[in-house]
């Protein structure tokens, strides 16, 4: 945005201030996080603090580090404000679960390890944040984020004391990091939709699971190597010949991998599940009840029956969306999910592919908003700017959507 643009927009962000930032206990924080959020949305290659400063009439460097990297505010109520205010205009119909890679020079910044960088697409020194965003077909933000701290930061106090990384902060995987954060946003009292995941959280047997435990739906992309066996597939109960302990029930055939539960004349149906300016997205998809049969899945089932002994061998059902394109002559894609096989497949499709519009967040979090330009070492400050970054995009998300949404609620 111009600058004149942005001065335009003083008296619509110091209500949203006021209101978001309210649990900041200090005026002067509430000032300087208002300057902040200018300095975002003004235009400039480089949304660090000092060029930030710079370009903003009112801009002092001093105190815009003093405010992101050292205030002991804390973003977490700032950030369960926006999320309540943007559920409520959103409305979203899923939750995607997702993580986005920040390159990184040097090893002193929190959480910066050598890992695979999807910015880069390839092993290299970054920063993986794992993120929650609201979605619908229309629109979606960001609501909460947690940064992923690898294993090797664990013990290493010199880098964690640089880094500032409170002592109760330890390695947790991101499935179990995005299980938290899904936690924490339903902790508010927010209806929790549909959640929505890439294969890295989907191949979990362990967070699906967790998903069912907790009651929520869930539409995850799955690795095609995941094992599995048809609806139809009922265990055997073998003859007790007498002698030690009965032989427990136990299925004829071995699970096989999901590509193999695709049969000759399965039923592929067209669906279409977003327009655009060139066209409809459109492919071919199939419904197929499966029942997961990996180590994970089984060991579940058998504490769930209250033991290995009274399990009666009955694997759960679940429903595996495929995917199919026209030209393809085998399937691209499989998700799983705990809804019913008798689900609408539009529905399954339009949420299943809803994990892609994230990508638009991504875009205007790097490129407009300067996500990845934050230039501090330490825990704290990292999520103070994440939360700025969230705040500002916050902001335009609801002016798009209806301008009347400014106004606190």
């Amino acid at each position: 945005m111009k600058l004149g643009e942005v001065e335009r927009l003083r008296g619509e962000l110091a209500e949203f201030v006021a209101d978001v930032f309210g649990s900041l206990p200090r005026r002067d924080q509430r000032r300087w996080g208002e300057c902040y959020l200018l300095g975002l949305m003004l235009d400039g290659r480089r949304k660090s603090i000092q060029p930030m400063a710079d370009r903003l009439p009112d801009g002092n460097m001093q105190a815009l580090q003093q405010f992101v990297n050292q205030s002991p505010w804390d973003p977490l109520p700032v950030r369960q404000r926006i999320a309540e205010r943007l559920c409520k205009v959103i409305q979203p119909e899923v939750w995607v679960v997702d993580d986005v890679s920040f390159p990184k020079c040097g090893t002193e910044s929190a959480g910066v390890a050598r890992q695979y960088c999807g910015a880069l697409g390839k092993r290299a020194n970054c920063q993986v944040p794992v993120s929650v965003h609201a979605a619908t077909d229309a629109a979606s933000c960001p609501l909460e984020w947690e940064l992923f701290l690898p294993e090797e930061w664990a013990d290493d106090h010199r880098r964690r004391r640089r880094a500032a990384v409170p002592d109760d902060v330890g390695h947790v995987s991101k499935t179990w990091l995005a299980l938290g954060l899904l936690e924490r946003l339903a902790s508010q009292g927010l209806d929790v939709p549909v959640i929505v995941a890439d294969a890295g959280y989907g191949r979990s047997v362990s967070f699906r699971l967790a998903l069912e435990e907790r009651g929520w739906s869930y539409v995850v992309a799955v690795d095609p190597k995941e094992v599995a066996r048809p609806a139809a597939a009922v265990p055997h109960q073998p003859v007790y010949g007498g002698l030690g302990p009965p032989t427990l029930p136990r299925y004829r055939e071995a699970a096989r991998p999901l590509p193999c539960l695709v049969e000759t004349g399965t039923r592929f149906e067209e669906v279409t599940w977003r327009q655009g300016s060139k066209g409809g997205m459109t492919s071919h998809f199939a419904v197929i009840e499966v029942r997961p049969s990996g180590k994970e899945a089984t060991r579940t089932a058998q504490e769930q029956a209250g033991g290995r002994s009274r399990w009666d061998g009955v694997l759960p059902l679940r429903t595996m969306l495929v995917e199919q394109p026209a030209e393809a002559a085998e399937p691209t894609g499989y998700w799983m999910t705990n809804l019913p096989a008798t689900t609408p497949i539009a529905d399954l499709v339009r949420w299943a592919k809803m994990r892609w519009r994230i990508e638009h967040d991504y875009r205007e979090l790097k490129h407009g908003l300067g996500l990845d330009h934050f230039e501090g070492r330490t825990w704290r400050g990292w999520h103070h700017h994440v939360t700025l970054v969230t705040a500002a995009q916050a902001i335009l998300t609801l002016r798009r959507l209806d301008p009347k949404a400014q106004m606190p609620a």
